[in-house]
């Protein structure tokens, strides 16, 4: 009994004798300071914008709103919950996100999965056209004088097709679906799987928490995108929300062009219609995040790394 506690105690004095380095300790405190200030510049543009999306616009004409509302007042609130192309804008979004996602989550895990194989046969070059779209494009007049000639013009599909597959995730899921055991999938061949069965019940449920990182991806690009839908689309009510956004951007911007003090207002007015905007576009994504955060981080340390 004395020779065990004996044994013991030196290790205990071993755990508590441990002390961090200097050198350590300055690096927490450095590590601290910087992420200190990351999170400030990172929260502030947010923090300044539901501000004064709150403020009377006498505040902000004065520009005396900075991180606290002044004069609290919901009447842009009000203005544009009012406004029925926001919603349907707002519809838009939703639609384009959900159906958009779901296109392609499946089509860069049926891509990744296969270029994860190393016994593919012109797998090489599969990577290299994936990779070869990173830096080279068609250009943008090509690219609508095919979607116009595809008769995909003004259908959910000119937003969906052209941003189907982002080739950074579907490198970073190859290499999550490379670094699962070999054995899994050959032990599913043994007990009579085909390739589609080995996907489906043994690959994506290992798979949770990167398709998560994927979805999340996706949708956030899916969400914020105006351009496709700007560049491809002549109709009003086919607007996702950010084109309603930057419709509000380019109409202050032309007011405040055109010089004048009642321009001023209108373009303060304007910005506080723009900052409302901003708050309920943002909302969603807000909301989803902190349930798939833990899928989230674990799936980019997963497919950043090959085990």
């Amino acid at each position: 009994m004395t020779i065990g506690t004996g044994a013991a105690a030196p290790k205990a004095d071993r755990r508590r004798g441990v002390r961090p380095t200097r050198g350590y300790r300055v690096f927490q405190a450095v590590n601290a300071v910087i992420l200190t200030g990351v999170v400030i510049v990172t929260l502030y543009p947010f923090v300044n914008i539901v501000a004064r999306s709150l403020s009377d616009e006498a505040y902000l004409i004065a520009g005396k709103v900075n991180l606290v509302p002044r004069g609290f007042d919901l009447t842009a609130y009000k203005l544009v919950m009012s406004d029925s192309m926001f919603w349907t804008n707002y519809r838009n979004t939703l639609v384009y996100t959900v159906v958009g996602t779901l296109i392609a989550v499946v089509l860069t895990t049926c891509y990744a999965y296969v270029l994860s194989k190393p016994q593919l046969k012109g797998r090489g070059a599969l990577v290299g056209i994936a990779v070869f779209t990173m830096f080279f494009s068609g250009g943008l007049i090509p690219n609508y004088v095919l979607i116009t000639s595809l008769g995909m013009k003004n259908t959910l599909w000119a937003v969906v097709v052209p941003n189907a597959i982002n080739v950074f995730n579907l490198l970073v899921m190859k290499a999550f679906f490379e670094s699962l055991p070999v054995e899994l999938e050959e032990a599913a061949a043994v007990d009579g799987l085909n390739t589609y069965g080995t996907l489906l019940r043994i690959v994506l449920p290992l798979s949770k928490a990167i398709i998560a990182t994927m979805v999340l991806f996706y949708a956030v690009s899916f969400w914020n995108s105006w351009f496709s839908a700007f560049l491809y689309m002549d109709r009003l009510d086919l607007f996702p929300v950010t084109v309603y956004l930057r419709n509000l951007i380019s109409g202050a911007t032309g007011a405040q062009s055109a010089g004048g003090v009642a321009d001023g207002d209108a373009v303060q007015a304007a910005a506080t219609l723009q900052a409302v905007t901003i708050v309920l576009t943002t909302l969603p994504i807000l909301a989803v995040y902190p349930f798939i955060q833990r899928f989230f981080v674990s799936g980019v340390m997963l497919g950043a790394v090959k085990g």
